[in-house]
């Protein structure tokens, strides 16, 4: 029998003590140590409603408790800056979107963070249009009577936001200048309380997310003029795209994502990106998804940052284009 090749010996005398093994990058697989907190920096809103969907399922696979904390305000930028500032240690999570992430760093003069720089994402989940959506009351019945109405009366009607900076509030200064009319911002601290106030006629109109408004629709409460899309969405066939309505090109969209602190170790970011995108992906929440409207995107983290960016650059332009500016 010929002796080992003294070069192989040192590799079989480590797997021999352990210290070797082809299953040594499973069993080192970061799991968090302690209680996990979800920011949602705004309330009322279909970021708290995922994050709610997602915390119970992620628990189960983590081992750790989850909370989920709305730390509304800025624009969404008190909550992102939270978990900018946070130990980079897996235990602190963002559920981000649109405003904070790549809005506010063209509409605000100063930030307390560097969404690029401060945050690192780990899964880009869904995106959506919006609906253009008012309160029967004010007697809207097209978008072509709802501009006619809002040009006559410069002063008479206001339109809600769910927050300063984000993309319910841009896409409606985006419709303002391409159509030519004035209109009223009110900002709201989330979707909740705008959607409250349209449905009261406190504000007369908005562009929110299907799953801020589906419900009212129903009811009767609110009534559809337009999507933001390039196409009508499959449960309002009857609803027109802005598109159609006279504006080509015209696209706003609003998208969610998972996203910790800078500078967390990649074994961290793998984890939660692994783990968060087989969620949304199960049946029972892309059902979820699906019903509210959503596009399911689930990226890796990589893809996600090449999105951040490309969005920072898109509601740039339009910042510039408008003169928008944080008030």
């Amino acid at each position: 029998m010929k002796p080992l090749n003294r070069r192989l010996f040192p590799v079989f005398a480590l797997i021999g003590l352990g210290l070797f093994s082809p299953f040594a990058a499973s069993a080192q697989e970061w799991s968090p140590t302690k209680p996990i907190r979800i920011i949602v920096p705004i309330t009322g809103s279909t970021n708290d409603v995922l994050a709610r969907l997602i915390a119970p399922k992620l628990q189960e696979v983590l081992g750790q408790p989850i909370v989920v904390e709305n730390r509304p305000g800025a624009g969404g930028n008190i909550g992102a800056d939270m978990v900018a500032k946070a130990a980079p240690d897996g235990h602190t999570l963002l559920i981000g979107y649109n405003g904070p992430l790549a809005i506010n760093v063209s509409l605000f003069d100063k930030m307390p963070y560097d969404p690029v720089k401060d945050l690192a994402p780990i899964t880009l989940m869904v995106k959506a249009p919006q609906y253009l959506v008012v309160n029967p009351a004010a007697g809207f019945n097209s978008v072509k009577d709802f501009l006619e109405k809002a040009k006559a009366n410069p002063s008479k009607y206001s339109y809600g936001s769910v927050a300063m900076g984000s993309a319910s509030h841009l896409t409606m200064e985006m419709f303002k200048s391409a159509a030519g009319f004035h209109m009223t911002h009110i900002p709201y601290r989330g979707a909740g309380p705008a959607v409250t106030d349209l449905i009261s006629g406190n504000i007369q109109a908005a562009f929110f997310v299907p799953g801020n408004v589906q419900q009212f629709v129903k009811e009767g409460r609110l009534k559809l003029l337009a999507t933001s899309g390039q196409k009508r969405f499959a449960s309002t066939p009857e609803i027109p795209t802005l598109n159609e309505s006279g504006y080509p090109d015209f696209e706003a969209t609003s998208w969610i994502g998972f996203l910790t602190t800078g500078g967390t170790p990649q074994p961290i970011i793998e984890r939660y990106n692994r783990e968060i995108v087989k969620i949304v992906r199960s049946p029972e929440i892309t059902k979820r998804l699906l019903e509210m409207e959503f596009e399911i995107v689930a990226t890796t983290p990589n893809q996600f940052r090449d999105w951040i960016a490309s969005e920072i650059k898109r509601w740039g332009k339009v910042i510039k284009d408008t003169g928008t500016k944080a008030e």
